[in-house]
């Protein structure tokens, strides 16, 4: 009787060890990963100034460096300049002739007019002489003519005075009002490359590395700083398939590294689709054990400081349903 009992405790208690031994882990070792952001000009140039340092804490839309813009800023005052002159064309066009032109196509419609009436009076005495019969009808052809040659003066004058107070021809304002805005969109254009000389941060965060220096010459679209904001550090850990199902985005995780003090709480922000390693033989039951996929949690921004890229982690899995964001 005591053999069975002692064998009836043996079993539990093997079953017991075999239950625990079949427990799956909840704390896997990780690492801490950073996605920095460059800082670059899409313009080359001497770096002129250089206003941060590396291990400096930048905030967002801080001064960052200068590249020189000699040729840039003389590049824009030549536009302003073509879009002033631009403009004066345009005004010129739209206003008419000027008051001194005006003033003499009135004189000589004045002296068109007066011209006109002479010769209407000349031909007024004409048929009354001719009525008269004191000139044959024959001479009032070169009277008629003298009238109409005045009136058609008279009518010239009038219509150019017309012309001139009412400015240019519409498809020559037109064009010259597309000039301005050509004029204009090169300003605009020069300006813009002023302004991509001066470059500032878009946002905050620790200058983890300065690669030029003052004086130096840097290429269109090289970064001169590197910034490491701390919504940019996260931690990376890679889970066994078997307890891929067991985690979620939006799952509280808490991690833990050496020197760190109290854990930190994170959250599951990405999860791998495919397995990170893949063994070149069938899927076997064997196999199957040997697949991790890579999962990435984001720590609050308080507790981001606190880790280094590269630094390693230690990462507890959090419950699932309890750990999921709202």
């Amino acid at each position: 009787m005591k053999t069975l009992q002692y064998c009836a405790c043996a079993l539990l208690a093997a079953s017991l060890l075999v239950a625990c031994d079949s427990r799956q882990p909840d704390t896997f070792p990780g690492y801490a990963e950073a996605e920095y952001v460059r800082l670059a000009a899409p313009i080359s140039g001497t770096l002129a100034r250089l206003h941060l340092k590396r291990g400096d804490a930048a905030p967002a839309s801080a001064a960052a460096f200068v590249l020189e813009q000699d040729s840039e800023r003389a590049a824009r005052e030549e536009a302003a300049h073509r879009v002033a002159r631009a403009q004066d064309n345009l005004a010129n066009l739209r206003q008419g002739k000027r008051p001194d032109e005006l003033a003499a196509i009135r004189a000589q419609l004045a002296q068109g007019e007066a011209a006109l009436a002479l010769s209407s009076a000349e031909l007024a005495r004409s048929n009354r002489l001719v009525a008269q019969q004191f000139l044959s009808p024959a001479s009032l052809d070169q009277a008629r003519t003298a009238v109409a040659r005045d009136q058609g003066r008279v009518n010239e004058l009038n219509a150019q005075l017309r012309q001139a107070m009412q400015g240019a021809r519409s498809a020559e304002i037109s064009a010259a009002e597309q000039e301005v805005k050509a004029a204009q969109a090169q300003l605009q254009q020069a300006g813009w490359r002023v302004d991509q000389k001066t470059q500032r941060t878009p946002v905050a965060g620790e200058v983890v590395d300065v690669l030029y220096r003052e004086g130096e010459w840097v290429p269109a679209g090289a970064a001169v700083l590197t910034l490491l904001p701390p919504a940019n550090i996260k931690a990376r850990f890679f889970l066994p398939q078997t307890q891929l199902g067991t985690i979620a985005i939006g799952q509280a995780v808490q991690l833990q590294c050496d020197g760190c003090g109290a854990a930190m709480a994170a959250k599951i922000t990405f999860i791998a689709r495919e397995a990170e390693y893949t063994s070149p033989l069938i899927y076997s039951k064997e196999n199957r054990a040997k697949l991790v996929f890579m999962v990435e949690a984001q720590p609050g921004l308080t507790d981001a400081p606190r880790l280094h890229p590269g630094q390693p982690l230690e990462v507890r899995l959090g419950s699932k349903a309890a750990g999921r964001a709202p």
